[in-house]
C-alpha cells in the first residue's frame, strides 16, 4: 500500500510543478531534500518571484515514527500510542496579481498500528480557493471541476465534502470562511483501499484543471496599488487560519517535520490593518458576499 501511494504522490508533485512552471513561463522550482531524525523525510519545491506566482510551494513528505502526534489523535483517542506512517503532497499558491486567487490543495495517506494488531489506515485531502476580487464564473468553474472529480464515486460525494470544506476552512474568530471552499475529506477508508485510493487520485489529478483556467483568464488583468494593498491585507486571514486552525500545520510541527517546508504555505508579504472595513459599495466590499457557505452550482 505504502509504495503505491508514494509513487503516485511523487508523480503528482512532478505534474503539478510542471504545470505551474508552464503557466508562469519565468519562474522555476528549487528543490530541497530533507530528512527527519525520528524517521522519514521529504522533497520540498518552492518557486519564488516568478512572472505570475509570487510564491508557490509544492511539498512531498513521508514521515513515520513510534507515536502519533497529539493533533492526529484528538478526534481519535484510540490511536494514542500507535506507530504511524504519513505520506502526502501539500501545496499553496500565492500569485502576484490580486485578481488571481490564492489556492491550496493536499492529498495524504495515514497508517497507524500497535504491535500485534492490523494497521488502521485512511486517506484525506481536498482543495480550496481564496479570491480577493472574486468573479462568479471563476467560483463556478472551480466547483464544477470539484464536482466532476467526485461524480464517479456517487452523487452525494461532492455535496458532502463541499460542506466539510466550508466547515473546516472557517475562521471562527472572524465569522467568515477562508474563501469560496472546494472539497475536504478525511478518515476515508469505508470504500476499501482500492476505491479510496482511486478517489484520492481523482482529487489530486483534478487540481490543475480546476485552478489553471482561472489563472490563465486573470493573470494579465491590470491592477493598481489599491488592489495590491487589499490583497496583502486579506492574506492576513490566510496566516491566521494556518497558524491557529490548520491541522496539517500542527501535525507537521508536532511530528518534528522540517519547519521551512511546513511554513512554506505562508505568503511572502502580508499586511494587518487595525479594524479595517471596506468602503460600502466598493469592489473590496463585494468579497464579503463570497465568504459565506452557499450552493455555488445550484441544487
Amino acid at each position: 500500500m505504502i509504495e503505491a501511494v508514494k509513487k503516485y504522490l511523487l508523480d503528482l508533485q512532478d505534474n503539478i510543478c510542471s504545470g505551474l512552471e508552464a503557466e508562469d513561463t519565468d519562474g522555476t522550482f528549487r528543490e530541497d531534500l530533507w530528512e527527519r531524525k525520528a524517521g522519514g523525510g521529504g522533497r520540498t519545491r518552492v518557486l519564488e518571484q516568478g512572472e505570475v506566482f509570487e510564491q508557490a510551494g509544492v511539498n512531498f513528505s513521508h514521515v513515520y515514527g513510534r507515536r502519533l502526534p497529539a493533533s492526529a489523535t484528538t478526534a481519535r483517542p484510540e490511536l494514542r500510542g500507535c506507530e504511524f506512517q504519513a505520506l502526502g503532497v501539500s501545496l499553496v499558491i500565492h500569485p502576484h496579481n490580486p485578481y488571481v486567487p490564492t489556492s491550496h490543495a493536499n492529498v495524504r495517506f495515514f497508517s497507524a498500528s500497535k504491535p500485534g494488531q492490523e494497521p488502521i489506515w485512511w486517506f484525506g485531502g481536498g482543495y480550496d480557493m481564496t479570491p480577493f476580487y472574486p468573479f462568479m464564473e471563476d467560483v463556478i468553474q472551480w466547483h464544477q471541476a470539484a464536482r466532476k472529480a467526485c461524480q464517479p464515486f456517487g452523487d452525494d460525494v461532492y455535496p458532502r465534502y463541499k460542506q466539510c470544506c466550508d466547515e473546516y476552512f472557517y475562521l471562527k474568530h472572524r465569522n467568515e470562511t477562508r474563501g469560496v471552499g472546494g472539497l475536504f475529506f478525511d478518515d476515508l477508508n469505508t470504500w476499501g483501499f482500492e476505491r479510496s485510493f482511486d478517489f484520492m487520485q481523482a482529487i489530486g489529478d483534478s487540481y490543475l484543471p480546476a485552478y489553471l483556467p482561472i489563472v490563465m483568464s486573470r493573470k494579465h488583468t491590470q491592477y493598481t496599488e489599491r488592489e495590491r494593498t487589499f490583497q496583502l491585507y486579506r492574506r492576513g486571514r490566510y496566516v491566521e487560519f494556518n497558524l491557529v486552525y490548520d491541522r496539517g500545520t500542527l501535525f507537521g510541527l508536532q511530528s518534528g517535520g522540517r519547519t521551512e517546508s511546513i511554513l512554506m504555505s505562508l505568503p511572502p508579504v502580508v499586511h494587518w490593518r487595525y479594524d479595517y472595513r471596506p468602503e460600502p459599495g466598493s469592489a473590496e466590499a463585494k468579497l464579503d458576499a463570497f465568504l459565506k457557505p452557499r450552493d455555488w452550482l445550484g441544487s
